[in-house]
């Protein structure tokens, strides 16, 4: 357990060199599409006793729906559906529109808490990894309209800020550097540089490392509890 430890820690120093680091060859999206097929594969077939699980503990909580679909914006802009177990109350967004979850967000169940630390309510989207609109690592998939609370309680639509349709050049991604590193309410214009710098930097190895940190950080059920920056 020590070891395991000590290579997380050593995983989660990373990015602190990654912005000055020479360039390195890209894998290429042939090899990049076969690593994504065959960790979709490979993920549906172990975690699916968990399906059934999830899906009973959703249900007897409040007897709303299990799933959910959402539109997402995908590479080049293009927008498609995702299907995700729901973690919210249903209809959490009727009164506030198409806003991302806070830390302490009212909005989320009991068992929505337990299956966001664990990235459980993420399962249903390998099939959009296998369907070829999501990658394993890339951008976060943003929904169209999505809008953030600035500091002073106004709303800014995402495709104003500036980063926001640079994005786009890759697949999103279920996992990504902005996704593990970012703290999860610093504002989008912050966790959009660490998306410019992830599509900079993209090469095999670090695919391979963030998800090996993101499987880490499921186990241990912390992905409400990122506090790193660089």
């Amino acid at each position: 357990m020590k070891h395991a430890y000590m290579l997380a820690e050593g995983l989660m120093r990373f990015p602190q060199e990654l912005d000055q680091a020479p360039e390195v060859w890209w894998h290429g999206d042939g090899v990049k599409r076969g690593l994504d097929i065959s960790l979709a594969v490979l993920g549906l077939a172990l975690s699916s006793p968990l399906w059934a699980l999830v899906a009973l503990a959703i249900k007897l909580e409040d007897r709303g729906p299990i799933l959910y679909r959402q539109d997402r914006v995908g590479k080049g802009g293009d927008v498609f559906q995702v299907l995700k177990f729901r973690s919210m109350v249903a209809n959490a967004e009727e009164a506030v529109g198409p806003v991302q979850a806070s830390q302490q967000d009212p909005r989320v169940t009991g068992i929505g808490q337990i299956l966001r630390a664990t990235a459980l309510d993420e399962l249903p989207q390998l099939m959009s990894i296998l369907r070829g609109h999501m990658s394993f690592v890339g951008p976060r998939a943003l929904r169209p309209g999505e809008i953030e609370v600035s500091g002073d309680g106004e709303c800014v639509p995402l495709e104003v800020i500036a980063g926001y349709s640079e994005r786009h050049a890759v697949r999103p991604g279920l996992t990504g550097l902005a996704q593990v590193y970012a703290p999860r309410d610093i504002p989008r214009q912050q966790k959009f540089r660490y998306d410019l710098l992830y599509i900079r930097r993209r090469n095999l190895w670090l695919d391979l490392r963030l998800i090996g940190l993101s499987l880490w950080i499921s186990m241990r059920g912390r992905w409400g509890h990122r506090k790193r920056k660089f």
